[in-house]
């Protein structure tokens, strides 16, 4: 329970930049901690804008359950790099413990402040995911500044301070500007800087809030001070010295500059003996350095407060995941039992990237105003005892659109007890938060038919609404660039001539799907003769309607190399595609929904293959649904060519978006093979590659911690001469194979076994073909760019070269966190233009229930699977997906005896700890399902791919 200070202002979390609420829709949100028994006490916690804040807790609680509240109170994700931190009886300045309870550390808690700051500061501001927590980072900084401990230059110190103000403020006004400066004090010398740092506020213009930040974040992370607390100390001559604790080791400071380090990897043990601080290196024959080095602290609690902090930061940034506790002896005790508890950084990272794979944003108040502090009330209301904060330059008023409608800021994305939702509950598909059927489910089968005809008829008709769907996103798509005038008159025309023959004949052929269904389903007197029990003949007549619109789909198709080429040349164009993919209904790349109508034949000939598989000869709608089968498979093979060609430029295209350092991957001859995760032997060890197999040319990069998330290109392999070799016993690394180039060989490791083999078939088979085509694209026709060179890493930047004024990070191009490149990353698979063809075919949608390993009732969702992700909404009719889960990496199985589902047709999704389950209705949509399911999460079987020069993409 948080009582607000009545004098604070409180708001929701900062929002410089559009919100994102929805982080993960399918995990239940965050809780508060159970909170143990015992006399409650009143802990007053200190905020980082210098508010305070009241949480009532247990004396018997652990430290972790109120670091919890204040994290929870805040919304805050990655609250692990925080901490809370207090004066002891002694005076000294520690961390509170979170293992230990509350009453152990804190003996006159009301009397008692606890302040919420940095205790973890990463080494690259990119590493911070959220907002939130770069502005929390910003917070701490100016706190770091303007108490003399973040010491730099003149030029660093006001560029700092520029990018502060133009947070606060804006862009720079004169007047105002010099006004705010005079008033409000960021350094101790800031009157003899005002010019500097009104010059370089004046270069500032533009940059959000939450840029400011981010720029303030990447000038401080540069410099000598950035995030040291100095700790006093002496070396064995009686010098006056300072030990500090970071990223990357001990550090050594004499006054402000730093004389030493002592890297992580080179210290064996730490320890304290009384006020002597004891650093144990590693042997080294080339270090002139004692084994042990001594420094003399002030007490041996000084010793012990900075030996705590040493472990710690070695555990966060060093260890994967939390170290476990050691076992108590039974009699006698040495030393400390002290232990790092909570997340690594890595866990921290990887927990947020799961998250992303398993969401979408939602964006329902996309306001652009800086709160004055970011603690929420218990009310959810904004609770000010002074001005509200202003909005920034430019800014739109306080309302957001939801479903079309303005919505003032107060009532926008509250949930019903008037709280703001917690960053891992999306209020849209919120478990408690729908309505949840069960028995009116069972009603509804009784009523319907139960015939598979039927169920076949129904996937028809839910798959061509989300087909139409489809289109629809293709026709807007239109409209923007119709509007912006950004495409060049051939393009447009094309787009449109070939389209609206097609989005007008299927608009016809769903309304007839829609009236036949409902007449089956017995709406009419008609079922009951049985007049409308089949679809043949609706299928016969709208497929040979489709058969002279070949060539609009041949032309529709090929739109995607035009409009390629119109984006090369235009830059206005690219800024459209780009911010039309940006939108909420673009929920797979704009590539992909022009394709759709080559794939929409595939499955109108696999529908009727269930028909005429289904019925005997004799019945009366066999003849229809096999002419019509005919018909279809005619203008498929016709098509087949065109859309083989398609999908590999369009995959190339894709990829291109993907990866930095390259130049011209997409070129006439060049095929898609593999993608997918590879650990690489390099002098450092095995490190995690991901790897893009070619006709003609293999690609390893690695992923940058950077607002992108793209991969670099770190070198490539030709196949040209290439050999490939199993090497486990060679290298003692499992499931390792090197790959022979004529320039250089690359040891490589799989995952696992099946990884291997797919990786070494599929690398052999295009050795085999890069021999035998002689007209395919040469073996160095890619241009690496050498900026990224393997196993490189950044030069450091003098404090002079931070004084240059930079400019906004540039926009970055639409990132989705579920494409196939990013899910393969972190889910350390591998996927085949195979896997990749098999999915355009097995595309399905349709209503599900769903529920959550924990929760009781069932939830229905409309579901569309495609690009090997489920996409969920509340209806067919939304235009946009609420949330989606990748399947790559996923199982899909049937629920066991002991987990209790007492449900027909039910099948269960689960990867690691994620576990959800989904009822469907019938027996026939059951086997579809999980058909589909299976084809993304169990990758094809290797087989070598039938006629496969035949089926060679056409040039």
């Amino acid at each position: 329970m948080v009582e607000p200070d009545p004098k604070a202002s409180a708001a929701g979390p900062r929002l410089g930049a559009p919100v994102t609420l929805g982080i993960s829709t399918l995990d239940p949100g965050l809780r508060p901690p159970a909170m143990p028994a015992g006399r409650r006490v009143t802990v007053r916690v200190r905020m980082l804008d210098d508010s305070e804040e009241l949480f009532d807790v247990s004396q018997r609680a652990p430290g972790k359950v109120l670091f919890d509240l204040v994290c929870t109170h805040m919304n805050l994700i990655e609250g692990d790099y925080f901490g809370l931190e207090f004066q002891d009886h002694h005076k000294m300045t520690v961390w509170l413990d979170l293992i230990k309870p509350l009453m152990k550390q804190l003996r006159r808690p009301k009397h008692t402040v606890l302040r919420f700051v940095v205790k973890f500061y990463p080494p690259d501001p990119a590493q911070l995911l959220e907002e939130l927590t770069r502005y929390l980072f910003a917070l701490q900084l100016k706190q770091d500044l303007s108490a003399g401990r973040l010491t730099c230059n003149d030029s660093s110190s006001a560029l700092m301070v520029s990018h502060v103000v133009q947070s606060e403020i804006g862009d720079f006004e004169g007047s105002q500007s010099r006004s705010h400066l005079l008033n409000n004090n960021y350094i101790p010398d800031q009157m003899a800087l005002m010019d500097r740092i009104m010059e370089f506020h004046s270069k500032n213009t533009g940059q959000t809030p939450a840029e400011s930040d981010y720029q303030l974040l990447e000038v401080a992370r540069r410099l000598e001070m950035y995030g040291v607390r100095q700790h006093p100390a002496k070396d064995r001559e009686g010098t006056q010295l300072s030990l500090a604790a970071s990223h990357t080791g001990v550090l050594v400071f004499q006054g402000h500059t730093r004389i030493n380090a002592f890297n992580w990897s080179k210290v064996r043990k730490l320890s304290f003996k009384r006020k002597r601080f004891l650093i144990k290196l590693r042997a080294d024959l080339n270090s002139s350095y004692q084994d042990t080095l001594e420094f003399l602290m002030g007490s041996r609690d000084c010793c012990k407060v900075f030996w705590k902090i040493c472990v710690e930061y070695h555990a966060f940034f060093r260890l994967f995941e939390e170290p476990k506790p050691k076992p108590k002896p039974v009699l006698f005790t040495r030393g400390s039992s002290f232990r790092f508890s909570g997340r690594t950084q890595k866990q921290v990272i990887d927990y947020h990237v799961a998250v992303e794979n398993n969401s979408v944003t939602v964006d329902l108040c996309s306001v652009s105003l800086r709160p004055s502090v970011f603690s929420l009330s218990s009310g959810g209301g904004v609770v000010s005892g002074g001005p509200q904060p202003a909005a920034s330059p430019g800014a739109p008023r306080p309302h957001a659109l939801l479903n079309g409608q303005k919505h003032s800021l107060d009532l926008c994305g509250l949930s019903p007890d008037g709280r703001q939702p917690s960053p891992l509950t999306s209020p849209l598909l919120y478990d408690a938060g729908c309505v949840r059927t069960d028995d009116e489910d069972e009603v509804r089968r009784k009523r319907f038919p139960n015939d598979r005809a039927y169920f076949i008829a129904k996937e028809l008709l839910t798959t061509e609404r989300t087909y139409l769907k489809d289109l629809e996103v293709v026709s807007s798509f239109q409209a923007a660039v119709a509007l912006d005038e950004a495409a060049p008159e051939p393009l447009r025309s094309s787009l449109f001539s070939n389209f609206e023959p097609l989005y007008k004949f299927h608009s016809s052929f769903l309304r007839d799907l829609e009236q036949r269904v409902a007449l089956w389903e017995g709406r009419s007197n008609a079922h009951i003769k049985g007049e409308y029990q089949h679809i043949g003949d609706v299928m016969l007549k709208n497929i040979q309607g489709l058969k002279p619109l070949t060539a609009n789909l041949q032309r529709q198709a090929e739109a995607l190399v035009d409009l390629d080429q119109a984006c090369r040349s235009s830059r206005r164009l690219q800024d459209v595609c780009r911010d039309f993919e940006l939108q909420k209904v673009c929920y797979v790349p704009l590539n992909v929904f022009l394709l759709r109508p080559l794939h929409r034949l595939t499955h109108y000939k696999q529908i009727l293959e269930r028909f005429c598989k289904h019925y005997p000869p004799t019945h009366g709608d066999f003849r229809d649904c096999r002419a019509a089968l005919a018909d279809v498979t005619e203008v498929v093979e016709q098509l087949r060519g065109s859309m083989l060609k398609m999908e590999n430029f369009q995959k190339l295209l894709e990829l291109k978006k993907d990866l930095i350092g390259i130049d011209n991957l997409v070129i006439p001859g060049r095929e898609f093979i593999r993608l997918g995760c590879l650990s690489k032997l390099s002098g450092k060890g095995l490190q995690q590659r991901m790897f893009f197999l070619f006709n003609d040319v293999i690609l390893y990069t690695s992923r940058g911690m950077t607002a992108t998330n793209q991969f670099k290109v770190h070198g490539q392999l030709p196949l040209h001469g290439m050999t490939i070799r199993e090497s486990e016993d060679e290298w003692g690394v499992p499931n390792a194979f090197t790959l022979i180039g004529q320039q250089q060989s690359v040891v490589v490791a799989a995952s696992s076994l099946s990884e291997m083999e797919k990786w070494m078939e599929d690398i052999k088979m295009a050795i085999d073909l890069a021999a035998e085509t002689s007209n395919g694209p040469a073996s160095d026709i890619l241009s690496v760019d050498n900026k990224f060179p393997e196993d490189s890493s950044a030069e450091a930047e003098s404090e002079d070269d931070l004084a240059a004024p930079r400019g906004p990070p540039e926009k970055p191009p639409p990132h989705r966190a579920n494409t196939t490149v990013h899910v393969c990353w972190h889910r350390n698979t591998s996927v085949s233009m195979l896997d990749f063809s098999l999915a355009v075919e097995n595309q399905l949608s349709g209503n599900l229930l769903r529920k959550f390993k924990n929760s009781n009732g069932w939830q229905k969702l409309w579901v569309v699977f495609t690009n090997f992700s489920l996409f969920f909404y509340k209806t067919h009719q939304d235009d946009y997906p609420l949330a989606s889960l990748p399947l790559l990496g996923y199982s899909v199985t049937v629920p066991s005896e002991a987990e209790n589902i007492h449900k027909d047709y039910v099948f269960k999704l689960h990867f690691k700890s994620h576990v959800y389950y989904f009822r469907s209705e019938s027996e026939y949509t059951f086997e579809r399902w999980m058909e589909v399911i299976r084809s993304a999460t169990v990758p094809s079987s290797r087989t070598r791919i039938q006629n496969r020069k035949n089926e060679t993409i056409p040039h």
